[in-house]
């Protein structure tokens, strides 16, 4: 691999973790010595990339560092336009919108082997869907709430067509195939359960955010998920 080629492809590697990485896995992931990859840290600081660690205790890349997604191999131009297709497809109209619109400014961006392949991919998410069932409540609605941590109160009718009215912390929409469904912690039920969204009568925020962060209900959720997995 030239060194060019080397180095962006360690900015790339670093750019993907979240945690210091040792020079040791890197110098492996790139098949180069550990005294060549020290090289290369030391080059692309000092070519002003945010690189912060040190030898036996690992690298990471900071914030401040911008690559452009000229660098896509064929594969990922693939899995990207098969992913923002496949939203497109089963997405609601807010997202189904923004993949379009990323997909086109991917393209523009791509040099012209690269927009032949995401033209004419070789990977298609399928035939199209056929329509969701109606929902009541507008997903931009639970969207909102999601990123506000916002508490909702909401009239659900069970698979029975039983209606009950329950505060929920939602933190999850699901695409399924056939229906959407949003993941929530339920305080009647004192546990996180799934609500099919066109089963959601009526939603509204009570005005309260619910406690810790998303991130870490979300966190407990999948974790709750791998449990039944494995049952």
């Amino acid at each position: 691999m030239a060194r060019t080629s080397r180095l962006l492809s360690l900015l790339q590697i670093l750019r993907g973790k979240r945690r210091p990485v040792t020079a040791a896995s890197l110098a492996e992931e790139l098949a180069v010595s550990e005294r060549t990859l020290y090289r290369d840290i030391a080059e692309l600081v000092a070519q002003g990339a945010p690189i912060q660690g040190e030898a036996g205790i690992g690298y990471i890349l900071r914030p401040g560092l911008f690559l452009p997604p000229l660098m896509l191999s064929e594969d990922e131009t693939e899995a990207i336009v098969l992913g923002l297709r496949y939203v497109e497809q089963r997405g609601d109209d807010t997202l189904g919108k923004a993949a379009r619109e990323a997909l086109s400014k991917i393209e523009a961006v791509l040099p012209p082997a690269a927009q032949e392949i995401a033209r004419n991919p070789v990977a298609l998410p399928g035939p199209s869907r056929n329509a969701f069932p109606d929902n009541k409540v507008a997903i931009e609605v639970f969207r909102s709430a999601i990123r506000a941590q916002a508490k909702l109160r909401i009239d659900y009718g069970d698979l029975n067509g039983q209606a009950t009215t329950r505060v929920i912390w939602p933190i999850a929409i699901g695409f399924m195939n056939e229906a959407r469904m949003l993941a929530a912690w339920c305080e009647l039920r004192e546990d996180f359960r799934h609500f099919r969204t066109d089963r959601i009568a009526a939603a509204s925020e009570i005005g309260e955010r619910y406690p810790g962060r998303r991130s870490q209900l979300v966190k407990a959720w999948r974790a709750v998920m791998d449990q039944i997995a494995k049952r």
